[in-house]
């Protein structure tokens, strides 16, 4: 069944108050994607293609600084399901990027083809060096929840962003605390409570959309907002757009 989606999106741009970003044209000639909802082995799952809406525009890229590399964690060399190897082979540390929502997953989906699957994608910091790299706050918001190996920021534009695996004693705010575009929250690493996973950066973000009609908060594909996030810290560029879309799932 296909089924509307409604999004209105109002920004405002705040001259002067979003932090520009030293421009990086060498990382950016070596850039490199494939496109959204084409998962990576392809017996990782179905994701959804064709969709590059840019669900989250203008957030700042959730590492501090580039490179950073989004492939499956679960997939990727050295995962449970990937190639043999060591989940520091330099292979999941080199472009292209690939999506990995909507992966295989159990976590109930209402976007994904399955109706289940992974809620966000998996990012890599430059280097497979653990509590080394700072994850940073996408926009202006509130720390809403930390838990074990998660916390969550709700942005003033209403939505809310995942950041998991983030080593729990560097964390630089508290529940409550209000923070800025770009303020350093904490270290990405193998934190996942009692047990570890690859070093990395689980991040996902969860807004409202009108789904047949009805209001229903749903976790969004992530990736596409991220390119356009990467390829302005890589320019040093801040961009901000208003419009009101019709999507058909």
């Amino acid at each position: 069944m296909r089924y509307k989606i409604s999004i209105l999106i109002v920004l405002l741009l705040f001259s002067g108050c979003i932090k520009k970003y030293q421009y990086n044209g060498n990382e950016l000639k070596r850039f490199v994607y494939t496109p959204a909802g084409v998962l990576v082995p392809p017996n990782s799952g179905k994701g959804r293609y064709g969709d590059n809406y840019i669900y989250a525009p203008n957030i700042r890229f959730p590492l501090e600084k580039a490179p950073a590399y989004i492939n499956s964690q679960v997939y990727g060399v050295g995962g449970m399901y990937g190639r043999r190897g060591n989940l520091c082979d330099k292979r999941n540390y080199q472009y292209p990027w690939h999506d990995n929502y909507c992966e295989k997953r159990s976590w109930a989906m209402p976007l994904c083809p399955a109706g289940k699957g992974h809620q966000g994608v998996d990012i890599r910091a430059s280097t497979c060096e653990n509590r080394k790299y700072y994850a940073v706050a996408v926009e202006d918001g509130v720390i809403s929840y930390i838990g074990r190996y998660s916390l969550y920021l709700r942005g003033v534009s209403g939505r809310t962003y995942r950041y998991l695996h983030l080593a729990s004693d560097s964390l630089r705010v508290r529940i409550g605390d209000r923070v800025r575009r770009g303020q350093r929250l904490g270290l990405v690493s193998d934190n996942m409570g009692d047990t570890k996973t690859s070093i990395h950066l689980h991040f996902d973000v969860k807004e409202t959309l009108l789904i047949n009609g009805k209001p229903q908060r749903v976790f969004v594909p992530i990736y596409t907002s991220l390119i356009d996030a990467y390829k302005r810290l890589l320019k040093g560029l801040v961009t901000v757009k208003t419009k009101i879309v019709e999507i058909y799932k």
